[in-house]
């Protein structure tokens, strides 16, 4: 990005054709341009309908709402101009050309609105991350914890945590500085503790709790030997013909995705490979990427055939793959429409495993399945929006919560000066976090994943 003050456009609305388009210009020339092409400069922060003309041709584009956002109160704190179009990829074409024309304008970069906001002090940085999750967010739960951390969830609680290390500093540095001054260095090296202890334990808190978690998604790898009907399994899951089931052995080659929203929360369910020795070259690729993700699976369900009595089993053959003990594991006993009635009560797995009954031929048992997954994730994630949400966050917080053990043991040690050190570094990695300080480098990781217009 450049870090000149251009004059940026962008369509910021949904991919067209659509009913409406918006389309958001800010920068300096944005009133010159909304002049340019409507004719006048409409009242602040009134929709005023007006015409879209090609400035060059004299020619009506369009016809909708303009409004006009006057430096400093607008999104990005520049002046922004606003059209509400018609959606068609025409109109949209057009207008955008009809800007790109004009001198000192040119197409904004991906993320550039909201980099602008963050610059000018509109949105401090987790409040951006909030903004970014906003956008991605794809279920109930994600879209809770992301609007909280846009209002601020974090980053107000990070800016008083950081008034009150101030305020610990200055309380130490007024000791250094006037120590000759009776009694005043140890009266106020205590009144500096007493802020430094408790913030070091609020802030210790807060680093833990599973908000990447939520981000991320329940990961569920459906894995068992060859021809157990894990993509039988897949396919009740998502509703449709997703992955291909065949009788024969090793069809499933590639690991198959599928998202899905239950009870508000994300979860990535994956098909792999049947786990099985093979001379084939391309089934033991596919088997070696089974195994890794249900290495990296926060649930497997181990799928194996009701008629081969495979459910005691699951076990010896996890072992194959050392399956991580952290990693929950649920038996699925599969295809029970073909064992009488009064084997199925023998069904149970090894080690005390839980063990669900299904047929991905008729169904029976899915939806005892999916209830089942859906109670899983309500104690998997987080019940309240988690204050941290990204790994950057979590670093940052640790970095401050090390720094305040360090102010603390020094001042033990009598040594004033490496206390008033630490509270600076605490401070420091505080407003890194909020974005106030050494965040150039990492501006660009995060601003990449926005898309143009926001």
């Amino acid at each position: 990005m450049t870090t000149e003050r251009d004059t940026i456009f962008a369509l910021s609305s949904g991919r067209p054709p659509a009913a409406i388009a918006v389309i958001r210009v800010s920068g300096p020339r944005a009133g010159a341009a909304l002049q340019a092409l409507i004719g006048r400069l409409p009242p602040p922060r009134h929709a005023t309908f007006a015409l879209v003309r090609d400035p060059a041709r004299a020619e009506v584009l369009d016809e909708g709402l303009a409004l006009w956002f006057p430096a400093p109160n607008s999104e990005t704190g520049e002046d922004v101009a606003e059209l509400q179009i018609h959606g068609g990829r025409a109109v949209i074409a057009a207008t955008l050309a009809a800007l790109g024309k004009l001198p000192g304008l040119r197409p904004a970069e991906a993320g550039e609105f909201t980099r602008r906001a963050f610059e000018n002090g509109r949105i401090d940085l987790p409040a951006v991350e909030g903004l970014a999750d906003l956008v991605a967010a794809e279920t109930e739960a994600q879209r809770r914890q992301a609007y909280q951390h846009l209002r601020g969830l974090l980053g107000e609680r990070a800016e008083t945590w950081r008034q009150r290390l101030i305020e610990a500093l200055a309380l130490v540095e007024a000791g250094i500085d006037f120590s000759d001054e009776d009694d005043v260095p140890k009266a106020a090296m205590a009144q500096a503790l007493a802020l430094v202890a408790p913030l070091a334990e609020e802030i210790g808190k807060a680093c833990t709790g599973g908000g990447e978690r939520l981000r991320e998604g329940l990961r569920v790898a459906i894995a068992g030997p060859p021809n157990a009907g894990k993509s039988t399994l897949f396919n009740r899951l998502a509703r449709r013909e997703a992955a291909i089931v065949s009788p024969f052995p090793g069809t499933t080659r590639d690991v198959l995705e599928l998202h899905l929203d239950l009870g508000g929360y994300p979860v990535t369910v994956l098909d792999t490979a049947g786990i099985r020795e093979s001379e084939d070259p391309v089934e033991r690729e596919g088997v070696r990427r089974a195994t890794e993700q249900a290495l990296a699976a926060d649930l497997v369900l181990w799928v194996v055939d009701a008629a081969e009595g495979g459910w005691r089993e699951p076990c010896r053959t996890r072992g194959k793959i050392q399956v991580p003990p952290g990693t929950a594991v649920w038996v699925v006993v599969n295809k029970i429409d073909l064992v009488p009635q009064a084997q199925r009560s023998l069904a149970g797995g090894a080690d005390g495993e839980p063990v669900r009954l299904i047929s991905g031929a008729t169904g029976e048992g899915l939806d005892e399945l999916v209830s089942a997954l859906t109670r899983f994730c309500e104690e998997y994630f987080p019940a309240e929006p988690a204050l941290v949400t990204r790994e950057r966050q979590r670093a940052h917080l640790q970095e401050t919560v090390l720094a305040l053990r360090g102010a603390q043991t020094a001042a033990a040690e009598g040594r004033e000066e490496i206390v008033a050190e630490q509270l600076r570094l605490a401070t420091r990695a505080l407003g890194k976090l909020l974005g106030r300080v050494d965040v150039e480098g990492i501006l660009d990781v995060i601003f990449r994943d926005f898309c143009i217009g926001k």
